[in-house]
């Protein structure tokens, strides 16, 4: 995985553009403070500020677990990566960084909308990251930053040990429920959150945009 943030480092520096690689473990809560030190200090090096534009929440993990299975360790470890950890570095620790006109994308979930067994916590927290997305848009509205959620269907990638790209019977059901008949890939989500921040998108604000290719509609 290291390797592969390198690759995107270097094909982003290979358009002639600037790029930096961290590492942050939202599992660790306590981690979040040297974090946000390390990224300003970066954007006061390398790009001569100390502010942001954008901030996309991204950081996820995945299980398939039957609601009777889940354990407090585990229901913990998803309330830390999914929802706490984001909620305090978000509100608390970037937006006082955040320039007036910036955006927050919150990546989200299909799962707050149809249910898949063994996805109870998961889609949990993402549905409560989809209620402070709402509050974001209306409490930072005055400082002109706008807020809103990416919510993606199924998507080939190596999420919840790539449980879609490497089961081909998976991807076969999800394709036939899906009216565009396919899987969905990053670059489905990568090209909405882009959209998100460019100033067309500007009048978007507090709205959760599921990109799934109409699955399970």
């Amino acid at each position: 995985m290291r390797a592969r943030r390198n690759k995107t480092a270097l094909e982003i520096e290979g358009m002639g553009q600037k790029a930096a690689v961290l590492h942050l473990d939202m599992s660790d809560f306590q981690s979040l403070d040297a974090f946000v030190k390390e990224v300003i200090s970066i954007l006061q090096s390398r790009w001569n500020t100390g502010s942001l534009d954008f901030l996309i929440n991204n950081a996820g993990m995945g299980a398939t677990v039957p609601f009777a299975e889940v354990t407090e360790e585990l229901f913990n470890d998803f309330l830390n990566v999914h929802f706490k950890g984001i909620y305090f570095l978000t509100h608390q620790k970037l937006v006082p960084h955040m320039n007036t006109g910036g955006r927050i994308i919150n990546i989200s979930s299909g799962t707050t909308r149809f249910s898949n067994p063994g996805y109870s916590v998961y889609a949990s927290m993402k549905g409560a990251i989809e209620i402070f997305t709402k509050y974001l848009a209306k409490e930072l509205g005055i400082k002109g930053i706008g807020a809103n959620v990416v919510a993606p269907g199924p998507i080939e990638t190596d999420f919840n040990n790539a449980g879609i790209r490497n089961n081909p019977k998976a991807k076969e059901i999800i394709s036939m429920n899906t009216p565009l008949g396919r899987v969905g890939r990053a670059d489905d989500i990568g090209s909405v959150v882009a959209f998100l921040c460019t100033e067309d998108a500007k009048w978007i604000n507090g709205q959760r945009i599921e990109v799934s290719g109409g699955i399970n509609s």
